[in-house]
C-alpha cells in the first residue's frame, strides 16, 4: 500500500501538518493526563479506521507504560473494568465528538456533564481540542490512505 500523496513532499500539506503538530504539542503539555490523551487518540482513531494513528498512538502509549490489557480493551471500554470513571467520561465524549455527524444533537448534555465532573475547565478545553485535533489527523491519513505499521517511537519529535 502506498499513500496517495507524499504529505511531507507537498509544501501545502507540510505546512498544514506542521500547524496541527504545533497544536498537538500545546495539548500534550496541558493538565489533561497523558494516559487519557493517548486513550482519546486511540479511540477516535479506532472509530475513524485510521491505521496510521492507531500504530503511532498505541506504540507511544505502550512506551509510556500503558498496559497491553488496557490498550486491547479501549474499543470495549464500556465493558472493561480497567478504566477510571474519568477515563470513561473522556472516552464517551470522544465517541460522541467523533461521531458528531451520526447524532442529531451532537454531544449530549449528559456526556458533557459527566466529563465536567472529572475535569476542570482547562482540562475540558484540552480534551475537546484533542478530540478535534485527532479527528483532523485521522481524516488526513484516511483520505490519503497513509500506510500503517512502520511508526517508530518519537518519530515526529
Amino acid at each position: 500500500m502506498e499513500a496517495r500523496l507524499n504529505l511531507f513532499g507537498s509544501p501545502i500539506a507540510t505546512t498544514f501538518v506542521k500547524y496541527l503538530s504545533t497544536a498537538g504539542k500545546g495539548l500534550s503539555d496541558s493538565a489533561l493526563p497523558a494516559a487519557t490523551q493517548e486513550l482519546v487518540k486511540i479511540r477516535a482513531s479506532q472509530i475513524n479506521g485510521c491505521g496510521f494513528c492507531l500504530d503511532m498512538h498505541s506504540k507511544e502509549a505502550a512506551h509510556a507504560g500503558e498496559t497491553s490489557v488496557r490498550l486491547n480493551l479501549i474499543a470495549a471500554w464500556r465493558e472493561a473494568k480497567v478504566f477510571t470513571e474519568a477515563e470513561r467520561a473522556a472516552l464517551e465524549l470522544t465517541e460522541q465528538g467523533t461521531r458528531i455527524a451520526d447524532a442529531a444533537g451532537g454531544v449530549t448534555d449528559e456526556a458533557w456533564a459527566n466529563a465536567a465532573k472529572h475535569y476542570d475547565e482547562e482540562q475540558l478545553a484540552a480534551l475537546v481540542s484533542l478530540i478535534a485535533l485527532i479527528n483532523a489527523f485521522n481524516r488526513l491519513n484516511v483520505i490519503n490512505q497513509q500506510p500503517a505499521g512502520d511508526y517508530r517511537i518519537g518519530q515526529f519529535g
